[in-house]
């Protein structure tokens, strides 16, 4: 393929590629309202709806270490609640939600956005210590 006809098809591509991620501004509210679904449930202590809230890896790697399944895992030691949503960034398909005293990793998946890591806090010059995160 070389000429107008290749630089059509890279056009069509880009389009499609940029119209099934959305914008940064439909990315970002859709991380809001995963992250503050997410403090919803917890708040509720809907453990299912945690569970359905994390990204199956995190459930993996919560159930391996619990030796029970998600949502009694989480009934027994569910991380704390993190409060006000104060920022999100985004990423690409990664993303961070800072609350008053937690912050959230997320991913994109073909369901949409799904926790990675709650529970968790920074510390300088070292990577964030999770409570919740996957393996």
């Amino acid at each position: 393929m070389s000429g107008p006809v290749r630089g059509v098809a890279v056009a069509v591509v880009l389009a499609v590629t940029v119209g099934a991620c959305g914008t940064v501004s439909d990315r970002r509210d859709d991380v809001r309202d995963a992250a503050t679904a997410f403090e919803q449930h917890l708040a509720e202590g809907a453990y299912d709806r945690l569970c359905a809230a994390l990204a199956p890896g995190t459930v993996e790697e919560l159930e391996q270490s619990a030796g029970s399944p998600c949502a009694k895992a989480l009934g027994e030691e569910a991380p704390p609640r993190g409060g006000d949503l104060r920022v999100v960034d985004v990423y690409g398909d990664q993303a961070r939600a800072v609350l008053a005293t937690d912050t959230l990793f997320l991913s994109r998946f073909d369901s949409g956005w799904k926790i990675v890591a709650a529970g968790c806090t920074e510390r300088p010059e070292q990577p964030y210590q999770c409570r919740i995160k996957g393996g």
